[in-house]
């Protein structure tokens, strides 16, 4: 078999419980990490905020990196 590089494209739709836009944008972007919150407990009680869910709606392979 051969080795493939495959850049992939995924774009999600989160639903989150912030103080504020700003802040639900920042942690979106910070505890996401592929289709689940990475965030500790920590986090969650420093920032007060809950992920309610998180939706994937787009997964789209879009080119072959060539080495």
């Amino acid at each position: 078999m051969k080795n493939y590089k495959v850049a992939l494209h995924r774009d999600y739709i989160v639903t989150i419980k912030a103080k504020n836009e700003e802040e639900a944008k920042f942690l979106a972007e910070y505890v996401i990490g592929g289709e689940r919150d990475i965030s500790t407990e920590r986090e969650k009680k420093k920032f007060k905020f809950k992920i309610e869910e998180i939706e994937m709606v787009i997964n789209e392979a879009f080119e072959i990196i060539k080495d």
